[in-house]
């Protein structure tokens, strides 16, 4: 209650009592952090404000797509562009329109404590003129800075209801609603939200993923000791340091192949999943470690307070004693024939790279030995024209008294 007592704009009713349920999607990730990137590094003025795509099922509301909203001011509040808005948004629901999705919310930057009366203006119009059960996705940047294992994703889901302001000893309670109640005013309540993938985000993720490997290597490196005026012949730039630099050369960084770039992409996917899985594995066994004395065995028992233990729950146990039971069904029964297997195959890949490289050393020496060949031709031509021309210019300069044989 800390929070909604410090908050005005949060609700004091409990997040499952609209039953309301959040399907996010990772584009719309990618798209808010990169406007996000973009305005930081770009040092732009403004708030961050965007408009969300998606579909309402019933109960479910789905948040598919994201683009970027055009603000002004007006009487020293931020709001939307009316016209510049309208126009998008027709523009983004005729680019999708099989599903058809519409507008669901907006996103913006905001502290963990929730709402302010600043994005009220933009909020109020948009529930009026767009959607009325529009959403407000709230992204923490100071969240998303100190990531840690198991941590949630840095942003709330906001849902918006007209509510009255109540006494805390009346929460919760039905109440006749008399001419004299104040009026209601705008409340903002968290939603539960879950991640979900599509084949087309899974190609984006892939792309998103070989760009950061292209761009970990394509950073040119500075040298910390400068340089002086070039080689007078234009070959090498000279350093200023003499004698002592002598043995030092340039360093400089060429772009990569294709298939280079390909494989530090592979390897930075399978690094990262590396470390996931290894910060999952320590935050099952920080739970396992913290449960109370009772569901552990007296050889692993620890001596922590009561308030650092941790909730046992039963499906969370069960889940995981059923990932362990699994563990032994990786583990090959023959291990040796396992091994012997494994280093067979080792065996035939380098077998395979010898002969690759037999085979271009063999082209390369048939090569030579063509060029050779041609080469001697052309000295032996050469020297028969000699011969020849030396031959017949003896026969021209026989007297007339020679005898020609």
């Amino acid at each position: 209650m800390g929070s909604v007592d410090s908050n005005p704009l949060l609700s004091s009713q409990k997040s499952s009592d609209s039953g309301l349920q959040a399907v996010l999607h990772p584009l719309v990730l990618l798209t808010i952090s990169d406007y996000i990137t973009r305005h930081t590094l770009r040092t732009q003025e403004g708030p961050i404000v965007g408009a969300l795509l998606g579909q309402q099922n019933g109960r479910e509301i789905t948040i598919e797509h994201a683009f970027e909203c055009a603000t002004q001011e007006d009487h020293g509040k931020i709001i939307l562009t009316p016209d510049w808005f309208t126009t998008r948004l027709d523009q983004m629901k005729q680019i999708h329109k099989s599903p058809q999705l519409d507008l669901v919310g907006w996103y913006t930057v905001l502290p963990k404590s929730g709402p302010n009366p600043s994005i009220l203006p933009i909020h109020d119009w948009i529930l009026s003129e767009h959607n009325e059960s529009s959403l407000l996705l709230a992204f923490h940047p100071e969240e998303a800075v100190k990531p840690s294992a198991g941590s949630k994703l840095p942003l709330t889901i906001y849902e918006s209801n007209y509510e009255a302001d109540e006494p805390r000893a009346d929460q919760g309670e039905d109440k006749e609603m008399r001419d004299g109640d104040p009026p209601l005013k705008l409340k903002f309540r968290e939603l539960p939200y879950s991640v979900e993938t599509g084949e087309a985000e899974m190609i984006s993720m892939d792309f998103v993923a070989r760009g950061a490997g292209n761009a970990t290597v394509v950073e040119k490196k500075t040298s910390s000791k400068p340089t002086t005026e070039a080689d007078p012949k234009g070959k090498q730039p000279l350093k200023a340091g003499g004698a002592e630099d002598a043995g030092e050369e340039n360093i400089v960084d060429y772009p990569l192949e294709k298939e280079d770039e390909e494989m530090i992409a592979a390897l930075n996917a399978k690094a990262n999943a590396i470390k996931m899985l290894q910060s999952r594995i320590n935050l099952l066994i920080t739970y396992l470690e913290r449960l109370p004395p009772s569901y552990l065995s007296p050889n692993n028992a620890t001596n922590l307070s009561e308030a650092q233990y941790t909730i046992p729950s039963h499906t969370i146990l069960r889940s995981i004693q059923a990932l362990v039971s699994r563990m032994s069904l990786l583990v090959p029964s023959d291990k040796q024939a396992y091994e012997q297997e494994m280093l067979s195959e080792a065996n035939d890949v380098h077998l395979m790279e010898l002969l690759d490289n037999m085979m271009e050393s063999i082209t390369e020496a048939r090569d030579a030995g063509k060029k050779y060949g041609v080469v001697e031709s052309s000295k032996f031509h050469s020297k028969k024209q000699m011969e020849s021309s030396a031959l017949s210019s003896s026969f021209n300069f026989a007297g007339p008294g020679d005898l020609a044989i």
